[in-house]
C-alpha cells in the first residue's frame, strides 16, 4: 500500500479533487480522517468514489463510539458497494480529546474495536447477530451481502497493535519514526504468532498482513514551512501518545498532559505552540521533499506499506506536486 491520508477540512469538492491528483501523483489508496469538528468523512469518501476509479478508498480511521458498531459496518459496506468493492475499513480508537468533548467514555477501547472488527465480518458474510459486550445488538443483520472488506486497524499502543497483528488484515500504525516503527515491527511479530484462520477470518487471511506506518507528514519546498504546518497534527499525536511513546523519546509527559487538556479546552493555538521541536521530531515527518522521501525510505525498511498522514503540507496542492512518490521503496 501507498496511502494518503485527506483530512475533510475543506469543502468536498476540494478534497475529491486532492484524491484525484494523489492517484495521478503514484498513490493507490485514499484514506478520510474523522473528527466531529470536520466534515464527514463517508460523505467525502462517497464522493471520491464517484470521482475515482481504481483507487482503494476508506476511512482512515473511524471509531465505534459516535456510530454504534453495526451501523458503521452497514456504512462501510455501502461505501465499498459505492465504490465497486474497494473499500477499506481503518477502525480504531479515536482521538481520546475530541471524544471526551462528547462524553464518550474511552475505556476498553481495545475490546470496542475488536469487537467491532469481529461483528462486522460476521455481518458482512450474511449472518445475524447477537452480541453483548462493550456494545449490545440482538437479532441484527444487513439487508444485502457486501463482497469481502479487507479491515485496518489504528494503533500506537503496544495491546492494539498486537491485536491489529492477530486479528486484522493490516494495521495502520501511529508512527513516523523509525524507532517507533522497530518498536511496532516486534509487537506485530507477538500477535501473528498467535494468528490462526479463526482469528484471521479464513485461511486465505493468515498470512496476508499488511504492517502500514501511518506517518504525519508535512512537505514544502520551504523546509521551516512544512515544520510550522505539522504543529497541529503532532499537536493531537502528543496529547494520544501512551506514556511508553513518549517515554521512548524522552519526551515531557507533563508538557504533552498539557497539551491534551487544552485541546479538549478547545484552545487549540494554545496547544499547537506547545510542541517542542523534540515533539515534531518525534511524531511527524517534515520537511523539503529529498528530507521527507529520505525518512519515509527508513520507515519502509521495516514497514510493508506507509500512508503519508495529515497534515501532508502547509499547502496539499503543492506537497503532492512536489513529493517525490517514485523514489519511495514502496514504489521500486
Amino acid at each position: 500500500m501507498l496511502g494518503i491520508e485527506l483530512t475533510p477540512e475543506a469543502p468536498v469538492p476540494e478534497v475529491v479533487e486532492y484524491a484525484k491528483a494523489a492517484t495521478d501523483s503514484g498513490f493507490d489508496t485514499v484514506f478520510c480522517s474523522h473528527h466531529y469538528n470536520n466534515r464527514d468523512e463517508f460523505a467525502a469518501l462517497a464522493a471520491i468514489a464517484g470521482a475515482t476509479e481504481e483507487v482503494a478508498i476508506g476511512p482512515g480511521i473511524t471509531n465505534p463510539y459516535e456510530t454504534h458498531p453495526v451501523s458503521l459496518a452497514s456504512r462501510m459496506a455501502t461505501l465499498d458497494e459505492l465504490a465497486d468493492g474497494r473499500g477499506v475499513f481503518g477502525v480504531g480508537a479515536g482521538d481520546r480529546s475530541t471524544l471526551e468533548n462528547l462524553g464518550f467514555d474511552h475505556d476498553n477501547a481495545l475490546r470496542r474495536v475488536l469487537e467491532t472488527l469481529r461483528v462486522s465480518r460476521r455481518l458482512w458474510d450474511g449472518n445475524r447477530v447477537d452480541h453483548d459486550g462493550t456494545f449490545n445488538a440482538t437479532d441484527a443483520g444487513l439487508n444485502y451481502t457486501p463482497g469481502e472488506i479487507p479491515v485496518y486497524v489504528g494503533a500506537q499502543g503496544p495491546h492494539m497493535t498486537r491485536m491489529a497483528a492477530k486479528y486484522a488484515d493490516g494495521v495502520l500504525f501511529n508512527g513516523s519514526h523509525p524507532r517507533d516503527i522497530e518498536w511496532a515491527a516486534e509487537r506485530i511479530e507477538e500477535g501473528l504468532a498467535e494468528r490462526d484462520e479463526t482469528t484471521a477470518g479464513g485461511p486465505d487471511r493468515v498470512t496476508a498482513f499488511d504492517f502500514a506506518a501511518y506517518a504525519s507528514v508535512s512537505v514544502a519546498a520551504d523546509a521551516d514551512a512544512a515544520r510550522d504546518a505539522a504543529r497541529p497534527p503532532t499537536a493531537f499525536i502528543a496529547a494520544g501518545a501512551p506514556p511508553p511513546v513518549l517515554a521512548r523519546h524522552d519526551i515531557d509527559q507533563q508538557r504533552a498532559s498539557e497539551i491534551q487538556e487544552a485541546i479538549s479546552a478547545g484552545e487549540f493555538t494554545a496547544a499547537f505552540e506547545a510542541v517542542s521541536d523534540q515533539m515534531l521530531d518525534a511524531f511527524c515527518v517534515a520537511g523539503d521533499p529529498d528530507a521527507v522521501t529520505e525518512r519515509l525510505n527508513e520507515l519502509l525498511e521495516t514497514a510493508d506499506s506507509v500512508v503519508i498522514g495529515s497534515p501532508v503540507g502547509p499547502d496539499i496542492g503543492e506537497a503532492l506536486a512536489v513529493m517525490d512518490v517514485e523514489s519511495l521503496s514502496h514504489s521500486a
